[in-house]
């Protein structure tokens, strides 16, 4: 890198070319060797099958000990710290293979076809891939800077995201019938306490099917389910904060009549936040000598684990959910107020005036606003009369009429009061006192650096789509389209799915309605100025903590006089309704118009950086 940007050093062509074949070599020859590894292991599975115990437990069991006392003598000798932590993990994974293999009643072939064949088949397929990327590394540039790759990208990433949720819900599914099935499920049960032994599986998928029994095998625990889940959400979390990094960045420059990222990547730099991703993480990992080293390192992850269990309870859709829980808001709610721990603990820690004063702000702003917005969400709950998120997202599936802000004025009123201190709770502009980079260099996170920085940051973005999700959920529809859902397509083929899940029903339209909010969150930060500490208070103890006790108060007046008891009132409120939704027309009309103006004059601006000028600028 610093030959290609630092004019005085000389380029060496040569060592870029050595290294290049040095990796090559590598990645080819560890590629293909993990691949005849494998493919060799699983021969000699199926020709010797009363050998299996003996070998697996000689090559995942013996070897690596063997193998971890040569490394770390080798370690110690050479004064490598690296070769010495790999020795004691190879001696720790034999010890732990060896008791199992010996210590409990599990088949060996289920550890020798994991270990010794799907684990060399999938380490080769990666290593290949890498090396076919490095030679054809010109044909990938090109491809990358295509015009349309970023979107598609985008878009394909979301909807892998979701197909896989699909799948797996699906083989999910298709093991819980194989457990219930009385003609493969037998007494015999697994030493974890699994309905379905190797042996039973195999008698449904046999001869060259028999694979499959492996790998559908430990599907049958809770514990696996719930960790193969669980990556699923944290791929859709790490894909939230690279894109809203580079979309802040652009609409931040639109609104300062520049262009933003427009180099990496090529179109619109959207490549940009993988850079910033690799320079953060080559960056030093500083911490203050003075400070509190452990909980230094600590606090970033306090700040970004809530973040990600919020999204554990957070549905995407009727089935898109990772727990579908009775309190779900309380639990969700209950994440995000864990993050502001993070924060003062990072802060503290620092021993640096200006982290302190930015953490104390953000307890102190935490704390007030986790008030009036709770209390501003219990007016949809009311209304709904539930605190299941599916079960009052149900209550909006019959139209844009139905959705939660127009079912009465008390809860509009009450979306816009939580979103008001949403903002307040994601420490976003005009509420970022705790970073504050014009008073306190940059608050709370003053002394971080490199990938901790990051982590502070993607807890920010990741709880700003949390927050939006439960303002979709509670007040705009959740996943269901403005059309009711009684209109949708009922067959089963492809193409009523896909009408479905893009019209009426399903998470794309979830992500959309969020993507909308995230943006006017984005759109606040660069359009008002930050405002004062005191200005912040008083905006929460004498503004809208009042109004929403009032909304509050209101909705249970409401509610308690729309019924049949009582007909005047009852009229009433229905022509108040259709009076809302059509404010709602109106109000999605008129962001559909500034889209498609913005779309029209995208290469427009004002200024002197302008590529072409607005009428009049």
């Amino acid at each position: 890198m610093s030959q290609a940007t630092i004019p005085w050093i000389e380029p060496v062509p040569e060592k870029r070319v050595a290294m290049r074949r040095k990796a090559l070599l590598v990645l080819f020859g560890g590629g293909l060797t993990a691949l005849i590894v494998g493919c060799v292991m699983l021969g000699v599975f199926r020709a010797l099958p009363d050998q299996v115990g003996t070998i697996v437990f000689i090559l995942a069991g013996v070897l690596p000990i063997l193998g971890g006392l040569g490394l770390i003598p080798l370690g110690l000798l050479n004064g490598s710290v690296v070769l010495t932590t790999l020795g004691f993990a190879q001696i720790g994974i034999g010890a732990l293979v060896g008791g199992l293999l010996k210590a409990t009643p599990i088949d060996p072939l289920v550890v020798g076809v994991l270990l010794l064949v799907i684990g060399p088949i999938a380490a080769g397929l990666a290593m290949l891939t890498a090396a076919g990327v490095i030679v054809a590394f010109k044909q990938v540039v090109q491809l990358l800077l295509m015009r349309w790759t970023a979107l598609i990208l985008f878009c394909g990433g979301i909807v892998s995201i979701i197909l896989l949720v699909w799948a797996h819900a699906f083989v999910f599914r298709y093991v819980a019938q194989l457990a219930n099935d009385t003609t493969l499920n037998t007494s015999a049960t697994t030493t974890f306490g699994g309905d379905l032994t190797i042996a039973e599986l195999s008698t449904r998928f046999s001869g060259n099917w028999r694979p499959v029994a492996f790998v559908l095998w430990p599907l049958q625990f809770g514990l696996i389910r719930d960790l193969i889940a669980m990556g699923g959400v944290i791929g859709f979390i790490s894909i939230i904060p690279l894109y809203t990094i580079w979309w802040e960045r652009k609409v931040a420059g639109r609104i300062q009549s520049r262009l933003g990222p427009m180099r990496v990547g090529g179109w619109h730099g959207w490549a940009q936040s993988f850079a910033d991703g690799m320079k953060l993480i080559c960056k030093e990992d500083f911490v203050p000598p003075e400070g509190d080293g452990t909980l230094f390192r600590l606090a970033p992850y306090l700040a970004f684990v809530p973040a990600i269990c919020a999204f554990i309870a957070l549905p995407f859709a009727t089935t898109y959910v990772f727990r579908d829980l009775d309190v779900a808001l309380l639990f969700i709610l209950a994440m995000l107020g864990i993050e502001v721990l993070g924060v003062i603990i990072a802060g503290w820690a620092s021993n640096n005036k200006w982290s302190v004063y930015g953490a104390m702000r953000e307890a102190c702003q935490m704390v007030s606003y986790e008030i009036p917005m709770g209390m501003a969400l219990l007016v949809p709950v009311m209304t709904a009369g539930a605190l299941r998120l599916t079960d009052i997202a149900k209550l909006q599936q019959d139209g844009f009429g139905s959705w939660l802000a127009w079912n009465n004025p008390f809860c509009l009123i009450a979306f816009f009061c939580y979103y008001t201190a949403s903002l307040a709770s994601c420490k976003r502009a005009p509420f970022d006192l705790p970073e504050s980079e014009s008073e306190l260099v940059a608050g709370f996170h003053t002394e971080y650096s490199g990938f901790r920085w990051s982590l502070f940051f993607f807890a920010e973005y990741a709880a700003m789509f949390a927050v939006s999700g439960l303002a979709v959920i509670l007040f705009l529809g959740a996943w269901y389209g403005p059309l009711p859902l009684s209109w949708a397509p009922a067959g089963n083929d492809i193409a009523s799915a896909v009408v479905r899940g893009l019209l009426f029903d399903g998470p794309i339209l979830f992500i959309l309605k969020c993507g909308l909010l995230l943006y006017v969150q984005i759109w606040i930060r660069w359009t008002l100025p930050r405002i004062r500490i005191d200005q912040v208070l008083y905006a929460c103890i004498q503004v809208l903590l009042p109004l929403t006790m009032l909304v509050v108060l209101g909705s249970t007046f409401w509610l308690l006089f729309d019924n049949s008891a009582h007909p005047a009132f009852e009229s009433f409120a229905k022509v108040v309704r259709g009076l809302l939704s059509l404010v709602g027309v109106v109000i999605s009309i008129a962001i559909a118009g500034f889209i498609i103006f913005g779309f029209v004059n995208r290469r427009r601006l004002v200024g002197t950086l302008a590529i072409e000028h607005f009428p009049g600028s």
